[in-house]
């Protein structure tokens, strides 16, 4: 079974920085492309960042370029997403999830970024 647990949100100050962690299993994570998505209250889920199997390629929103940088560990099956200088904007729930095949969505993790 297909299990994806985030971790590592909370609640920061404009400027700030979180490294979100997501620990994958019941699949062969070195197979995917994996993505972080978020949802904002309000709107609906966006893809923010995304890597491939081996990180050769790495490709993120706009609205987050520059600012986060998405990582993976295949030896661990964890994906990573390191936000700095985060903005009030970027407050959501993240996820993450692979690009296709999503079975199963995770808990989340809530990041609220407020002074």
């Amino acid at each position: 079974q297909v299990q994806l647990v985030e971790s590592g949100g909370g609640l920061v100050q404009p400027g700030g920085s979180l490294r979100l962690s997501c620990a994958a299993s019941g699949f062969t994570f070195s197979n995917y492309v994996m993505n972080w998505y978020r949802q904002a209250p309000g709107k609906e889920r966006e893809l923010v960042a995304s890597i491939t199997s081996f990180s050769g390629s790495r490709n993120y929103a706009d609205s987050v370029k520059g600012r986060f940088t998405i990582l993976r560990d295949n030896s661990k099956n964890t994906l990573y997403l390191q936000m700095n200088n985060l903005k009030p904007e970027d407050t959501a729930v993240y996820y993450c999830n692979r690009a296709i095949r999503h079975d199963y969505w995770g808990q989340g993790t809530q990041v609220t970024v407020s002074s």
